[in-house]
């Protein structure tokens, strides 16, 4: 491929992390994340009706994850110029979150792949973000991908 982008030195990015990031998790924070959102669903906002849910207690709606901060590892590219897209993300969830909660963040370069596009290359760049809780325990993983072009 002619003016390739991807080579090994940007391979050699791939599992690169970032510091991880802490945050508690405060049940107000849920209440209010919900109500931003409009569900208006008990296990996000009623203590007592969330106890007599399968969940024993509230949680966090999924998309909750989306008002912790997060940081993404920079990606050294030689493109002088470049434009930014979101490719889109795709989410998996194994621990729900819950009030109480000290939720880790970490960010990891995942993959960085390049395909050609009309204006020159397009260097995808998938980065995983994983959520822990104070248990180590994965709750929430997202893989992001960014174009670069």
């Amino acid at each position: 491929m002619a003016n390739q982008v991807v080579n090994d030195a940007v391979r050699a990015q791939i599992g690169t992390e970032t510091a991880p990031r802490t945050y508690d998790v405060e049940r107000g924070a849920i209440r209010r994340f919900a109500e931003a959102i409009g569900d208006p669903n008990p296990v996000f906002n009623d203590e007592p009706l969330a106890r007599e849910s399968r969940f024993g207690g509230m949680i966090a709606p999924p998309t909750f994850c989306r008002s912790l901060g997060r940081d993404l590892p920079e990606v050294k590219l030689d493109l002088a110029e470049f434009h930014v897209l979101d490719g889109g993300s795709e989410w998996e969830y194994f621990k729900p979150i819950r009030p109480g909660d000290r939720i880790t963040t970490v960010s990891k370069i995942a993959d960085i792949r390049e395909n050609a596009g009309r204006l020159g290359p397009m260097v995808f760049i998938v980065v995983e973000h994983r959520y822990t809780n104070q248990h180590d325990q994965l709750c929430v993983l997202q893989r992001m991908t960014i174009i670069r072009y």
